[in-house]
């Protein structure tokens, strides 16, 4: 009986301790996220369309999802380098910051540090070594599909986080937001207007707050020494000013009781009008 009670508490704590850790393990995305995706009895078919399950609710227009350098068409098989940014969103307490995941419907997307989703080239994610990115910031390559391929649609969704590796669905904390367009085939004409950027969010960004509200000389553009010097020559000039200010009152004076002979001498004659 004993060994039987014995034998039900250790398989309740067992539980309860993989319980504990399961969290941390399925939540945890910094790994990199696409395809289809479960979480709290809801399923969805593919991240970067319908959005993030883990990372609260719905998305959230307080996150900027923004793309650098997007062409106003396409021209078969060119590759185009593109620069992905997160602004907004919770401040990152830990290792992770944000992530993303990527599909178009047409062409090869590759990146330094980035990963295809299930070795799928048409998926694009972060990978642990780039989900720390204080910046929220990463630069991919999208080679175009062969000419006559059609309109290419983008599907991006980017999540914003605080660091934790922790499931916040339904919470407040982590946000996410989507970005999704289309690109039409180009030509000369379009590839002559160069690239564009596009964004996803209300635009209400706020700027980074400032480390400290000092700046260094050397960072205005001066160095110690040219500091000094210029210290220097500005108390040069005072003490100019000082000693032009007591000779004109000193030597110069009519009321000064210890002017020399000469001067009250002159002074006497010029009130006499005696040249």
């Amino acid at each position: 009986m004993r060994r039987s009670t014995f034998s039900v508490r250790s398989g309740v704590v067992l539980v309860l301790t993989i319980l504990l850790f399961v969290p941390g393990f399925t939540s945890s995305l910094h790994t990199g996220v696409g395809g289809a995706q479960d979480n709290a009895g809801e399923t969805i078919d593919d991240v970067a369309k319908e959005g993030c399950l883990c990372h609260n609710g719905a998305a959230d227009n307080s996150v900027q999802i923004i793309l650098d350098d997007v062409p106003y068409g396409w021209i078969g098989g060119e590759s185009y380098s593109l620069k992905l940014q997160i602004i907004g969103g919770p401040a990152a307490t830990g290792t992770y910051t944000a992530g993303f995941a990527m599909r178009t419907s047409a062409g090869i997307l590759s990146g330094d540090g980035l990963q295809n989703w299930e070795d799928d080239v048409t998926t694009l994610t972060h990978t642990a070594a780039t989900a720390d990115e204080p910046e929220r910031m990463w630069t991919f390559t999208w080679q175009a599909p062969e000419s006559d391929s059609g309109t290419v649609n983008f599907w991006i969704t980017g999540n914003s986080v605080n660091g934790d590796q922790l499931n916040n669905g339904g919470g407040e904390e982590d946000k996410w937001n989507q970005l999704l367009f289309s690109l039409q085939e180009g030509s000369d004409t379009t590839s002559a207007l160069g690239t564009r950027t596009l964004f996803a969010g209300d635009g209400n960004v706020s700027p980074p707050q400032p480390e400290s509200h000092g700046v260094d000389l050397e960072h205005m553009g001066a160095e110690l020494r040219a500091h000094w010097l210029g210290l220097l020559g500005f108390g040069a000039v005072i003490l100019v000013i000082v000693f032009a200010g007591l000779m004109l009152r000193y030597s110069f004076s009519t009321s000064y009781s210890g002017r020399t002979n000469q001067l009250r001498l002159r002074y006497k004659l010029m009130r006499r009008g005696d040249q």
